[in-house]
This record gives structure tokens, sequence and C-alpha cells, in this order.
């Protein structure tokens, strides 16, 4: 997942794009609230991370604006201020939540991810495609209940393949959500990526799970080893 994180504090705003890059999401980061308006009309972010004191145009400025702009991406709002109003503010503004510095960075991921569960659907804890089991808090997989060592960034891709099983995701699609402004596009990162996924989570199986669909993608669709279509997503808590 791609989080856009607006802070004009140059340390915080580092120390949070670290933290998010340890648990698997792809960072961006502005520290300017013009500049976060128009990255954020240009790029599919999964969630914003959104300071409200920003030069050019502060939090407040963008939130209503992404919003009245249609734009219904998950929004964290950061601030030093405590009092009930700003709080209120800060959510009629548009932020779906909001933390008073200074946080516990555990604070503000456990928080992002309760953002990134909420949509127009449900996205839930675990993740169960077949034998296949995706933890999302965790940030976990394993297969047939064996489990998978992956890296962060195998992580993240297996995770955008399981919410989206059975559709056809295009290679554009996953480098957008999968790595950060700083990736070249025209590299070969996420062929080598899907191939060192496909070893650890076939893991000696016939079928793949992770199929190419030439000039259009890739797609998750599991089945078992006698090919019947196993492609049901199934959630738990």
């Amino acid at each position: 997942m791609r989080i856009l994180v607006a802070e004009d504090d140059a340390r915080l705003a580092d120390v949070i794009a670290r933290g998010l890059r340890k648990q698997s999401y792809a960072v961006d980061v502005i520290g300017d609230g013009a500049k976060a308006i128009i990255e954020a009309a240009v790029v599919a972010y999964d969630a914003i991370v959104l300071d409200v004191m920003l030069p050019s145009r502060t939090g407040l400025d963008v939130a209503r604006t992404l919003r009245r702009r249609g734009n219904s991406v998950p929004i964290l709002m950061l601030t030093a201020r405590d009092a009930v109003a700003d709080r209120v503010a800060g959510l009629d503004s548009g932020a779906d939540d909001y933390l008073v510095k200074p946080f516990a960075f555990e604070e503000l991921l456990a928080r992002l991810r309760a953002l990134l569960r909420r949509g127009e659907a449900f996205k839930p804890a675990t993740i169960t495609v077949g034998d296949l089991d995706v933890d999302t808090q965790r940030m976990t997989a394993s297969r047939a209940g064996k489990p998978i060592d992956l890296t962060s960034k195998e992580y993240a891709l297996l995770e955008h393949f399981a919410r989206n099983v059975g559709r056809t995701i295009s290679r554009e699609e996953i480098t957008t959500h999968v790595w950060d402004g700083n990736h070249d596009p025209a590299s070969n990162a996420l062929e080598i990526l899907i191939t060192r996924l496909r070893r650890k989570i076939d893991d000696g199986r016939p079928h793949s799970l992770i199929q190419t669909r030439r000039g259009l993608g890739y797609t998750l669709n599991p089945s078992d080893d006698s090919g019947e279509d196993l492609s049901t997503y199934q959630a738990e808590e």
C-alpha cells in the first residue's frame, strides 16, 4: 500500500516514513500543502498522514480540497493542538482520524491500519484465498499452515494481490501501490519480485497462484492441484 506523508518537519517526516517502510508500506513525503493536493490528484494513495500546520496550504485546506474534489482517501491528521475545538475542526475538514503530537509511532501505525481496513467494503484482518492466508495486521503469510518468509516488498505485493483476488492487475497499478515515487517504472524490478514471490508461495506445487496475463498484467487465481477453481474470497476477523 502507498502512503503520502505531508509533514513539513523534516525530522518527524523521516521518522514516520522510515517506520512505515519497515512495515512494508511504500511512502512519499511532501512538506508543502499545495504540493500535497497536486500529489494526491496524480497518485491513487491508500491513505494520507496529514499535518495541520503546513506551508502554502494548511492541512485543513488540503483535506477540504480533496473532499470537495471527491477524493475519499483515508486521512489521518496530525497536530500539536489538543483542544476539542481543534479536533473538531480537523474532523469537520474531512479527516477520518486525528492524532495529537507528540505521539508514539505504534499508535500512528495502529490508527493507520484501522483506517485502511475501512472503505466501501470492510477490509478484514486476515484474507484467506484457497489455502493461502495473509494476515494484514501482523503482515505475515502462510500456505497450508506453513509460514512463508517474505521481505517487506514481497509481502506488500502479495497483500495487494490478495485484496484483489481474481482481478487482473496492471503493471502500472502494482508499481503505484507497492513502490514510492523513486521507483523507475521502466526497470524489471517487478518481474524479479514476482519471480521471487512465486518461488516462495508455490513451494514445489504444480500450480502457480500468480498468473501472467500477457499484455494485461497479473492475477492471483488459485486452484487446487487438480485444477479446480478455488478463487472464492474468504474473510476472517
